[in-house]
């Protein structure tokens, strides 16, 4: 497309205008345009085009956040190329307080979608044409499912140099490989050479002040880095890639006592959780069955025989190396501050044995097997 014919939703921006647009996806029980809101910011010269969406999953809004950051409190002034700043992709998710459409489908299962398909299809076939398809690399910005935490990372296939590229750029210690589900924004934009990240951070449901920092942060780092933006990159203390994640899992029903938070560093046969039951007797004691870094995390300590507690990283980096960096950090570190703002909604204490009333178990007696 020449860079003076640049169009979204049937209007022309032209090279140094910003443009506040609504592309209609769908329509409502009673006839009207369901549309979704698009801030479209040119330079003058000519550059990359890079959409920054969020909530996709209508309840992940700190993406909404991060963007309206950028929107309002933020003059973005390109020095060349486009921004497409997309803050809820999933409207009616969003009315709804929602991960999910009407349908009870997943947006973000069901790019690149289908002009005659159901309406997630539907709404995934607007998006897909009128914004991936335009642009030159994308960062979809998300959250952990409902009841959990995500420590901040960047998710994306790192096989693809310009994934790499804006991965490291983001500026997040933790870089997971992996193309992502089958249908997944991500996944069906790189497909078509648009390559795309997402961000993982904090809850459903919240625009946490310093998921929001981190964003605003590692978009304007990306677009640095693409030469759209003047400034430096803030580069993180430390920044590793993942190619293996694990999950622990609950033994018993009962009420957890958390040992570690988000970003934390765990060792091989660390504990993880205590799992109490209602009365005080300490059940079960979770461990890590390897050393890694927690990346995400249970927020509610109720829990069932196998539900997720907590998600574990495993670093390229060696654990004793991250350790050192992290020793070296200044007490008002955003890092810092990002594990305490996390933890405050999970209540970690040391282990110990003691305060947990624990008592040995009866001969016979199953579910005190520690991990």
């Amino acid at each position: 497309m020449p860079h003076n014919d640049f169009q979204i939703a049937g209007t022309t921006i032209a090279p140094g205008e910003t443009a506040d647009l609504r592309l209609k996806v769908s329509e409502s029980y009673t006839g009207d345009d369901e549309a979704i809101a698009i801030r479209v910011i040119r330079a003058q010269k000519h550059g990359p085009v890079v959409f920054i969406c969020a909530a996709v999953h209508g309840d992940e809004i700190n993406g909404t956040g991060i963007i309206r950051q950028l929107m309002f409190d933020n003059d973005l002034e390109l020095t060349r190329g486009t921004a497409i700043l997309i803050p809820i992709v999933n409207s009616f998710g969003f009315e709804a307080n929602s991960r999910y459409l009407p349908d009870r489908r997943d947006l973000n299962r069901s790019f690149p979608g289908s002009q005659s398909g159901s309406l997630a299809s539907r709404i995934a076939d607007s998006f897909f044409r009128e914004i991936i398809q335009k642009c030159d690399y994308g960062i979809d910005l998300h959250t952990a499912a409902v009841r959990r935490t995500n420590y901040p990372n960047i998710r994306g296939d790192l096989s693809m140099p310009g994934v790499r590229r804006i991965a490291r750029a983001f500026g997040c210690e933790l870089m997971v490989n992996g193309k992502g589900p089958a249908g997944s924004l991500r996944r069906e934009a790189c497909r078509v050479g648009c390559p795309t990240i997402i961000l993982e951070a904090g809850e459903v449901w919240k625009i946490e002040p310093g998921v929001v920092d981190v964003g605003v942060r590692g978009v304007k780092n990306v677009l640095i880095e693409l030469d759209m933006l003047e400034g430096e990159i803030v580069a993180p203390h430390y920044q590793t890639r993942v190619e293996k994640t694990y999950w622990i899992r609950s033994e018993v029903g009962g009420i957890l006592t958390f040992h570690v938070g988000p970003g934390d560093i765990v060792e091989d046969g660390q504990p993880i959780a205590t799992n109490v039951s209602v009365v005080g007797d300490a059940q079960t004691v979770l461990i890590a069955p390897a050393g890694g870094v927690v990346l995400g995390m249970a927020t509610l300590p109720a829990v069932k025989p196998g539900e997720p507690v907590c998600h574990i990283a495993m670093p390229k980096m060696k654990l004793s190396t991250i350790q050192k960096k992290l020793g070296k950090l200044p007490a008002k570190n955003y890092s810092r501050s990002m594990r305490r703002a996390l933890a405050t909604n999970i209540s970690v204490h040391p282990p110990s044995i003691h305060d947990l009333h624990w008592r040995e178990p009866e001969p016979g007696e199953s579910g005190n097997d520690d991990g």
